[in-house]
């Protein structure tokens, strides 16, 4: 296991405590909460693609337990397909759909004061780069500088944005895959109970340390999810979930009420 300093990039093995999050999950079921509890988590953010935030409140209460609190999130799409920006969220009250632009998208959040996260910064067309960091810096709250499904050139220009920006850091897993359960976290010294008390601390920028696994067996999880990619992006899967305005987080569809129809690229 190892914790880093996210200033100066140096990793050290060490024994971590504190109250474990997994700040950025894509899946989750009982093999994925079993997983996280061997690992030692205490909590995780569910944040998947494509589902709309009741659906997502309600299986992270379903999942959680007194050993494991499962947090609502949500991974935004943001502009186009093409162009599209990702924006994580933690605390939202009201519901928000993707493929908005990044002004607006940005604009809701802070209007419904959301903590902010920006997960794998600059990584192939997905990500907010050193500009919109800086353009933004204000609303954002955190940069993740470790993510398995990074190269190492990726995590340490992640690092890089943040000692530019001056913005937070986290980790997260960004697991696509259950054995990626527990591979990296972001340790507090405090708890949460509830997500609204995990946001208010991102947005405080209560200290915390970012940790993660190491060793064989890690690089070859992280070569996994580094895999997952291929689909992940590809066009096929837009084209099916998203193009059609019944999407559950497409703008268009009815649960929206045309509330995002000035700010809507689809």
């Amino acid at each position: 296991m190892e914790t880093s300093n996210c200033d100066t990039g140096i990793a050290k093995a060490v024994t971590s405590e504190g109250f474990h999050v997994d700040l950025h999950v894509k899946i989750l079921d009982e093999r994925v909460v079993q997983r996280a509890k061997a690992r030692g988590l205490d909590a995780l953010v569910y944040a998947p693609h494509f589902t709309r935030l009741p659906d997502i409140r309600a299986r992270a209460e379903r999942f959680s337990d007194d050993e494991l609190t499962v947090f609502p999130g949500r991974e935004l799409f943001t502009g186009t397909w093409q162009r599209r920006r990702h924006v994580l969220a933690v605390g939202l009250d009201e519901q928000v759909p993707d493929f908005l632009t990044l002004d607006g998208t940005m604009a809701e959040l802070q209007r419904q004061e959301a903590a902010v996260l920006v997960p794998h910064p600059g990584f192939l067309s997905v990500s907010l780069g050193i500009e919109a960091l800086r353009t933004y810096n204000s609303t954002i709250d955190a940069v993740e500088v470790y993510n398995p499904k990074h190269l190492p050139h990726h995590n340490r220009r992640a690092r890089r944005f943040a000692r530019e920006t001056g913005l937070s850091t986290f980790a997260s897993s960004y697991a696509h895959l259950t054995g990626s359960i527990g591979e990296a976290w972001t340790a507090f010294d405090e708890a949460f109970e509830t997500a609204d008390e995990l946001a208010q601390a991102l947005r405080d920028e209560v200290p915390r340390r970012i940790v993660h696994r190491d060793g064989l067996s890690h690089t070859l999880r992280r070569g996994l999810e580094f895999a997952h990619l291929g689909y992940e992006n590809s066009w096929e899967k837009f084209d099916r979930v998203m193009l059609q305005g019944t999407a559950p987080t497409h703008p268009d569809h009815v649960a929206y009420d045309g509330q995002f129809d000035d700010v809507k690229v689809y």
